[in-house]
């Protein structure tokens, strides 16, 4: 598998009920997504955008396939496992913001943080630094309910990158979102995604897609059309990424730049 693929499903399928109540959300899905994807997902209510998000987020288990997760293959790891690697590689972004209300936005961000096994006076710390890049640090002890929507989405976005994670999921994250606090919320998104990190969002509205590198319509459990807007090559590279290159072409560089000792001469002989 190339170094470059984050995600790899093969045969994926989900099936409610059995006999004459059986359903499936997905069946016989396959997909591939490379770093640095910003990938929307979109489709008619019921085709399995939701399922295909948990499933990813592993909120959810798929009832047979494979989903390759950095190369390993999820489903052979213990559900202890896949809650530790939930909360370090992946942020959820949901469409009813999903704060806790009697807690001040300060420690709903800090939340995720929780399992880290940081202290908390490092977690709020974190989550201070990180409310303030969406300009909200002087609302650290509001509570959700004094927000507006626009607002406590941004928040939800604070709490799904506090713990840096590769993969972004976000489920409508503008579907109740008035069309400016909706272009604020995808700029940010759009941020975010420069830096680097791989998006996968569902939505309805077809003019986010303006945003995506990557737009897949899902019809009844499996692709329907699957667009790449922008080339493989121009994808953002995460940081780390970034600097793992810039050391090794810094080293090639000091290689090819080191100077060469000059080949000492042979003698000849002389003939007696």
């Amino acid at each position: 598998m190339s170094e470059n693929i984050l995600i790899e499903l093969r045969g994926l399928t989900k099936r409610y009920g059995y006999g004459d109540t059986e359903s499936f959300a997905l069946k016989d899905f396959d997909l591939t997504i490379k770093r640095g994807e910003f990938i929307m997902i979109m489709g008619p209510s019921g085709c399995g955008k939701t399922t295909l998000l948990n499933i990813i987020g592993l909120l959810d288990r798929a009832t047979r396939g494979e989903f390759f997760l950095n190369g390993e293959n999820v489903a052979s790891i213990s559900a202890r496992r896949q809650a530790r690697l939930r909360a370090k590689k992946i942020g959820f972004v949901f469409q009813n913001f999903n704060l806790i209300e009697d807690l001040p936005i300060l420690e709903n961000v800090a939340l995720p943080m929780v399992y880290t096994g940081y202290s908390k006076t490092r977690r709020l710390k974190q989550a201070s630094n990180t409310l303030s890049r969406f300009h909200l640090q002087e609302r650290e002890y509001y509570l959700p309910y004094q927000l507006s929507g626009g607002q406590q989405q941004r928040v939800a976005i604070a709490r799904a990158i506090v713990n840096n994670p590769e993969i972004i999921l976000a489920d409508e994250p503008t579907g109740n979102l008035d069309s400016r606090s909706s272009h604020i919320v995808m700029e940010e998104l759009k941020a975010i995604h420069d830096e680097g990190n791989t998006i996968i969002m569902v939505t309805h509205n077809p003019s986010l897609t303006v945003y995506a590198t990557r737009v897949i319509n899902m019809l009844d459990g499996q692709i329907d059309t699957d667009v790449k807007t922008v080339a493989d090559h121009n994808l953002p590279q995460p940081i780390s990424v970034k600097i793992k290159k810039k050391k090794k072409d810094n080293f090639e560089t000091l290689i090819d730049n080191t100077p060469k000792k000059p080949r000492k001469r042979k003698k000849a002989r002389r003939k007696k």
